[in-house]
């Protein structure tokens, strides 16, 4: 029984190899160089080759004829279906439609989300601020040591201007500071994001506290007269670094809710649906994360004027507005 099958097998083989092999050859073609390189003649061949290669694997399972023959149709049909069906775009063309059409898109959709997330860091800034003046002691509880770095009640008015105002920041320590606050930002917007999935407790308070700090940071220098000028230092990147930490625990919010309020459908599915804006609102969050660090890195030591860095900060805030407002939308 084992040798006619094996003689099956062959003549199955030599009939049709010859196709095989054009259409291995077509598909290795199409992977390394694309199909818009391709002749017309090529791409036609392409497509009618793939439906008889398919037609051939269907005719050997069919038969059963040995391993080694359906486990190489299976990749050749396979390799040809992404060749065919794949979209053909590159991954700038993938990141250029992401940036024109997808973000924009998905965070209107995701507005109520997003706009929670800005509410909690909202809510948590004034309650820091708030507590802070009821008593600076509170400054203490709420702001990590490694944060503050030696900026507190007990610090002398004196001693906070001259950090804001010092032209070497590396000196004073602000760099430092700067360097730790978006790194601080960063691990945050990371959780937020990721946590919200576990009923979207954690992304909320995590935003919360987030906002404490900063709520308290600015009383301090508030209290002093000097909230202009520390408002203007972080504003030149701190438009962008919060808001990205706000959009990240939207997206972790919205991963959230699909699991609370699945609606008709099974909280899987729910999560499949809502994840798929979700990603787009982290890589946003991601994105506008490393716009922040480049505009600490430069602006902060290239920019003291006050005025100039608040109108800088909240101009890119502006811009960032426009493109989520306007972008992606059907033009008449």
């Amino acid at each position: 029984m084992e040798q006619p099958d094996l003689i099956r097998s062959a003549r199955f083989r030599k009939e049709r190899e010859e196709d095989w092999a054009r259409l291995e050859k077509l598909v290795a073609k199409a992977e390394s160089q694309g199909l818009h390189r391709m002749s017309f003649d090529e791409a036609r061949d392409l497509a009618a080759l793939y439906r008889e290669g398919t037609t051939s694997l269907a005719i050997a399972r069919e038969i059963s004829l040995d391993k080694a023959l359906l486990h190489y149709l299976e990749a050749l049909t396979a390799r040809a279906y992404l060749s065919v069906y794949a979209p053909q775009e590159s991954v700038r063309g993938v990141f250029s439609r992401f940036l024109r059409r997808g973000a924009p898109q998905a965070m209107r959709r995701s507005w109520l989300f997003i706009a929670l997330g800005f509410l909690c860091m909202g809510l948590g800034a004034l309650a820091g601020y708030l507590l802070y003046f009821e008593d600076p002691a509170w400054y203490y509880v709420m702001m990590p040591p490694e944060l503050a770095g030696g900026r507190g009640p007990d610090a002398s008015t004196s001693y906070l201007r001259s950090v804001i105002y010092d032209e070497d920041p590396d000196a004073s320590g602000l760099g430092a500071f700067a360097t730790f606050l978006f790194s601080h930002n960063t691990r945050i917007a990371i959780f937020v994001f990721g946590l919200g999935v576990f009923l979207c407790a954690p992304a909320i308070a995590l935003t919360f506290y987030n906002g404490l700090i900063f709520g308290s940071f600015i009383a301090l220098h508030v209290d002093r007269g000097l909230g202009w000028d520390i408002a203007g230092w972080l504003s030149i990147h701190g438009v962008t670094e919060l808001s990205a930490i706000c959009i990240a625990c939207g997206g972790g919010l919205q991963l959230g809710a699909a699991i609370l309020f699945p609606g008709q459908l099974s909280r899987i599915e729910s999560l499949r649906q809502a994840g798929r804006d979700a990603a787009k609102l982290a890589i946003v969050a991601a994105v506008m994360l490393v716009a922040a660090a480049l505009l600490e890195g430069f602006g902060r030591q290239l920019i003291q004027d006050m005025n100039t860095r608040l109108a800088i900060g909240w101009g890119i805030g502006l811009l960032w507005l426009l493109w989520f407002a306007l972008g992606g939308r059907a033009r008449s």
